[in-house]
């Protein structure tokens, strides 16, 4: 029985449907690990040109498009994006499902020599002003992503890549459906990636099924994980139609953006902390920083060549019993740095911020450590701070001298994300990553 859109309130609710998704034809595309790619936001340049080296199908040519040489208006990287696009569809390269459906999802991936598995739905979802509280954001923006997304969005009319975002399934009423389908049906697509993950997808198109999933998925709000310039850039470009057309209607596509779905308790949901790197810091300021830090922290020193250092490490950074963070650059040996005063520090953040914002590590390590005592804020963060998500990482690069200082943070778990967002504030940049990433070129929607 085909998908029936089922009458609802929607002021309040998230507003979740099916969709008709885009794939890789499997008849033609035999490999599909060859074809797949990391997110935009992830593609580094030697990145990018392995990918177009792996296959002439690779899902790069439309989610990060090489520059050309000489860029203008109607011929660029954007426009060409479009074009392989409407190629790939016209040759059979790419399918368009016949029925609507939401896809169940399983990314299997291995860290530190544990094996997970995450599991996603894969759906279209109403886009919502932040405003509405329906869908809800947990971390900053730039500009230069946003302004690059909406170009693409322009001219290629499709989200290449799914915004991963949480649900709570307290009931308990999403998880027994997907385990269901997951059994009486073959998965669409199926492959092992290069980098050593996995992925299983089900289209899960049975009219009754699906209303029970997204009715059950709207009955509270979508906390977003990862890609909010990609959602800020889908509501500008939401935007931009109504804009250009008095005759847009409510179920227009470009009024939806693709999720991915993740419950906060899957035991595949993996926060990694972005630790922080820093160069360009004057010798004056390098100097007197020690002395800056004995103010505000007690500071305990770990030799890197101790045994068991980096089990310390972690050790301390899962305690709970005060902020702590580790620093390496100004001596050969780590500094485990443990808050004194978390009233004296809670002054030094801005006023706006809630409490439960003023008490996490990476507060304290952006805006005391390295805005306070270091003075790099606005365009100067831009230039003189990376992040790392390896803590050994992390250290090699100050030890290579590609860095003067690192600072080692914990990982923020993921119901201090949900309790940021209802409290309507939003982390710092650069505070959570959800490892691994969703890849794109698995299923993709359209908005023509």
């Amino acid at each position: 029985m085909p998908y029936v859109e089922l009458e609802r309130d929607w002021a309040s609710v998230a507003d979740i449907r099916p969709f008709r998704g885009v794939h890789y034809n499997q008849l033609l595309i035999k490999d599909l690990s060859t074809v797949i790619c990391s997110p935009y936001d992830i593609i580094t340049p030697p990145l990018q040109q392995e990918l177009y080296r792996r296959s002439q199908y690779n899902f790069v040519r439309l989610e990060y498009s090489r520059e050309l040489p000489q860029d203008t208006v109607m011929d660029n990287k954007y426009t060409c994006s479009a074009a392989t696009l409407r190629q790939w569809l016209e040759q059979g390269v790419l399918e368009i499902d016949k029925t609507p459906a939401i896809y169940l999802h399983d990314h299997y991936f291995t860290y530190q020599g544990k094996e997970y598995k995450r599991r996603g739905i894969i759906t279209r979802v109403r886009l919502e002003e932040w405003d509405k509280r329906i869908v809800l954001p947990h971390e900053g923006t730039l500009a230069e992503p946003k302004n690059d997304r909406v170009s693409l969005l322009r001219e290629l009319q499709a989200n290449t890549s799914p915004i991963l975002a949480l649900f709570e399934d307290q009931r308990q009423r999403v998880s027994p459906l997907l385990a269901a389908q997951e059994l009486i049906n073959k998965p669409l697509i199926s492959l092992s990636s290069l980098n050593g993950e996995s992925h299983n997808i089900w289209a899960i198109t049975e009219s009754q099924v699906v209303n029970q999933i997204c009715s059950s998925l709207a009955e509270q709000p979508l906390y977003i994980a990862d890609g909010h310039h990609r959602y800020e850039s889908a509501l500008a470009y939401q935007r931009e139609r109504g804009v250009r057309s008095s005759s847009v209607s409510e179920d227009e596509d470009s009024n939806f953006v693709m999720m991915t779905l993740v419950d906060f308790s899957d035991p595949g949901l993996l926060v990694l902390p972005p630790h922080r790197l820093v160069r360009g810091i004057s010798k004056p300021i390098l100097d007197g920083l020690i002395a800056k830090l004995k103010a505000l922290f007690e500071i305990e020193e770990l030799p890197l060549s101790m045994s068991g250092v980096w089990q310390q490490v972690d050790d301390l950074l899962m305690e709970t019993d005060g902020i702590r963070l580790f620093l390496f650059g100004l001596a050969e040996h780590l500094l485990a740095l443990r808050l004194r005063d978390s009233a004296m520090a809670s002054r030094m953040i801005p006023y706006f911020h809630s409490e439960i914002y003023k008490r996490l590590d990476v507060s304290i390590a952006d805006h005391i450590i390295l805005e306070k005592l270091l003075g790099l804020s606005g365009s100067k963060e831009e230039t003189r701070i990376t992040y790392s998500y390896d803590r050994q990482d992390a250290v090699n690069r100050v030890l290579d001298q590609e860095y003067q200082l690192a600072l080692l943070l914990s990982p923020v778990k993921v119901e201090v994300v949900k309790a940021i967002a209802d409290a309507g504030d939003r982390l710092p940049r650069k505070s959570t990553y959800f490892y691994p990433k969703l890849p794109a070129g698995l299923v993709f929607y359209r908005l023509v």
